[in-house]
């Protein structure tokens, strides 16, 4: 007797075993790749989402490194991964590093993840390349210059910090205000927008910007690359107006000293989107690191008190008397700061 057994698969098992499916060759075909093209060895973690969550689990503790230290143990100083969407190549080797840095343009392009292109816009200054970049590094770094930090840096950095001093409660979130002031710093340098109700708006929505920097970059399924996104939408359309109005001054013959008057003025004829994206990246360029810098200068400071009174008589002698006399920023960076440890 022949006994025949049916198996009947509900939808449900059906779709299970066709994920599994795609998984395995989600694997197999990145594995593949990796031979064919050479890469170092490594990981690329699980299907879509590589090991992007380990990376962001690992940045968000107070010690980041064990994420490189474990797969440098494993597979050397050089090594494969897929983090926020791409395969990516991390490495520790000063002598591979030195060589992709000078070999930039040459032997090497810059560029980030899709994920991050898309916050940033395809136009910003972080994403071009050449003479292009070249130029735009140039305009950016004019405005660093000693007049313009003696003249409209430090005056700014003062009002905006005293204005937000004056707003603390008895408890602060130190970071958080040092993110604020940079921000509100920012807006002043680049389109000369004093701290408003408006400028907040525009802050907040920023932050959400920020976060999809640090998250999977699946719209359909995390929730803060979703937000990032529509608030990257926002943020552009609330800088293209400011644009068309500085384009009307213009007309008129009004005239700024800001980032965003040179880009208007220039010979490039730089269309909306170009400026805007260029506008975003300079904000994401200054915003988590000179805050960081911020945040950390009071710790430290803070935890030595001999260096905050030398600090003091510093700031005493060669920049508030200096300042109304021949203040020169070169003077007071070259000032020597001594600190020494009982």
């Amino acid at each position: 007797m022949t006994t025949t057994t049916h198996y009947h698969y509900s939808d449900e098992t059906l779709f299970i075993s066709l994920l599994c499916l795609s998984f395995l060759s989600f694997i197999l075909i990145h594995r593949r790749r990796a031979r064919r093209h050479g890469l170092p060895p490594g990981s690329q973690g699980i299907p879509f989402v590589g090991e992007t969550l380990q990376l962001i689990s690992a940045y968000k503790t107070e010690n980041p490194e064990p994420f490189i230290d474990e797969r440098v143990g494993r597979y050397g100083p050089v090594f494969t991964t897929h983090v926020f969407g791409e395969p990516t190549v991390f490495s520790t080797d000063p002598d591979v590093n030195r060589l992709i840095l000078h070999g930039e343009g040459k032997l090497v392009d810059v560029s980030y993840p899709g994920s991050i292109s898309n916050l940033l816009g395809k136009h910003s200054l972080l994403l071009m390349k050449g003479s292009l970049h070249k130029r735009m590094h140039s305009l950016t770094m004019s405005f660093s210059n000693p007049s313009i930090l003696k003249d409209h840096l430090l005056f700014d950095i003062d009002r905006l910090v005293r204005r937000n001093l004056r707003s603390w409660s008895d408890r602060v979130l130190l970071m958080e205000e040092a993110k604020k002031i940079t921000f509100e710093l920012a807006m002043k340098q680049l389109m000369s927008l004093d701290p408003s109700e408006w400028t907040e708006r525009v802050r907040k929505e920023y932050v959400l910007v920020i976060e999809g920097f640090f998250t999977v970059p699946l719209p359909l399924f995390s929730t803060t690359y979703r937000r990032a996104i529509q608030a990257r939408t926002k943020v552009a359309e609330a800088l293209s107006l400011v644009v068309r109005e500085r384009e009307e001054e213009k007309d008129k013959k009004k005239k700024r000293n800001d980032m965003l008057a040179a880009l208007l003025a220039g010979d490039e004829g730089f269309s909306d989107e170009q400026i805007v994206d260029f506008l975003v990246a300079l904000l994401v360029a200054g915003y988590e690191t000179t805050s960081t810098s911020m945040t950390l200068a009071v710790k430290f400071l803070t935890d030595t008190p001999l260096a905050l009174a030398q600090l003091r008589v510093c700031v005493y002698h060669h920049f508030i008397i200096n300042y109304y006399f021949q203040f020169s920023i070169s003077e007071f960076s070259s000032y020597t700061f001594n600190l020494f440890f009982p």
